[in-house]
């Protein structure tokens, strides 16, 4: 099945199920992490990272409603990108549970284009702390990725999540090549935030739109480190879950997961058949059609978890960003946008949850995020993703590229 068959696969909401996800995800990082094995001797050795004043600054002690027990390591902050344009990008940051100076760094990034990665991978899928059903504190997650690496999340790009720009022409020129160089950036100059994991083998991951960036960002890193040896990375590999790879399976997959799950009918899907070539960019009128009676049925399920039921409460902004609008269904470009959205699929709640956990001044304060309070924080961003360029339309050239390189890929489904 195509990708975006991937994507759209059924979870369900059950606690067992869920406890099998993350368990199935640790086993895989585990798998991929081969070459992180070390010393047990030199695991109980004690390091002295000797954090700086700029360390410390980002250092978060505890955030409001999150457990006593265990203890977490974090940090948060603003790292620029951009100093001429006042463009910088939000972090969040968690050591290993054990012996983090012997452990690799990985960076999470979300998709969408537009969507949160603290909101997204960091507050519900793998990082330690996440959001409780009720958006009023934290809870331990016991299949935490850290419990394998140092697990750094990045809000990307400029206007997703807690990061900014103090020029506007800046969110008119977002694509994958902007996105790339910016999150090369983010990596020098956090690395000279944190020198200490300069020498950390590093892996990059995500999921969903992700599946551009992370391979675009591995192969700018492998391309800057050939003779620079001032700002290399230790780049070792990257893997992508549910990832959005090619646009010829992504469409072909949509339409054969609905299908096949009996989201439309037999005959629906044989005039998909006849008059979309979803090998050229542009569909015809007839596919846009054909096509909208795919995308209509997920006025009624969530397309992201068709046997599970849709949250009730009233809509915020990211529950709104799930719902087809009525008034685009025949518009091809639009609802391409919002399919590659990848959302947390425990709970149908789930974003209301984090805009209102994340969105209180104490979380902020403790959080080192949104100073001004010029903006409301938003778990995916409708405007980034009208916005975005999208120029790319396969990343399986990297693939072949980084591959050939000797880096490691993993590609999951979850």
């Amino acid at each position: 099945m195509a990708t975006m068959a991937g994507r759209l696969v059924a979870r369900t909401s059950s606690s067992s199920a869920k406890r099998q996800r993350f368990s199935s995800a640790v086993l895989l990082l585990a798998l991929f992490q081969s070459s992180w094995c070390y010393d047990d001797a030199a695991a109980t050795t004690t390091v002295d990272y000797g954090y700086n004043n700029e360390h410390e600054a980002d250092r978060v002690a505890f955030l409001p409603g999150q457990p006593r027990s265990p203890p977490v390591s974090q940090f948060a902050g603003y790292v620029t990108v951009n100093e001429r344009n006042g463009r910088a990008l939000f972090y969040w940051f968690f050591e290993a549970q054990t012996s983090p100076a012997h452990k690799p760094l990985l960076l999470w990034l979300n998709g969408g284009p537009g969507c949160s990665s603290v909101g997204y991978g960091a507050a519900s899928e793998l990082g330690p702390l996440r959001v409780n059903r009720h958006g009023a504190g934290l809870e331990f997650n016991n299949f935490a990725w850290n419990k394998e690496a140092n697990l750094l999340f990045l809000e990307s790009p400029a206007g997703v999540g807690f990061s900014y720009t103090n020029t506007s022409s800046d969110l008119t020129k977002l694509d994958d090549a902007f996105v790339a160089e910016d999150a090369y950036s983010f990596l020098v100059n956090w690395l000279k935030r944190f020198p200490q994991y300069r020498s950390h083998e590093f892996y990059i991951s995500g999921e969903s739109y992700a599946g551009h960036y992370v391979p675009q960002l591995a192969e700018l890193v492998y391309d800057r480190n050939k003779g620079n040896t001032n700002t290399h990375i230790n780049l070792k590999g990257f893997m992508v879950g549910n990832p959005l790879t090619d646009d010829y399976y992504d469409s072909k997959g949509l339409a054969e997961y609905a299908w096949s799950h009996s989201v439309v009918s037999d005959e629906v899907y044989e005039r998909i058949k006849k008059v979309c070539d979803f090998r050229v960019s542009n569909w015809t009128d007839d596919c846009d059609t054909a096509m909208s009676a795919v995308f209509s049925q997920y006025q009624e399920i969530d397309i992201y978890n068709i046997y599970a039921p849709r949250c009730n409460l009233p809509p915020s902004s990211a529950a709104l960003a799930l719902a087809v609008d009525k008034a685009v269904v025949a518009n091809r470009q639009e609802h391409f946008r919002r399919r590659i959205r990848m959302f947390s699929g425990y709970d149908p709640c789930y974003s209301s949850n984090a805009e209102k956990y994340f969105n209180d001044a104490g979380v902020q304060t403790a959080f080192h995020a949104n100073a001004s309070g010029a903006r409301k924080w938003e778990v995916c961003s409708d405007s980034i993703l009208r916005s975005y360029n999208f120029s790319v339309l396969s990343v399986l050239p990297i693939y072949s590229k980084l591959i050939k390189a000797g880096l490691r890929v993993w590609l999951y489904r979850w």
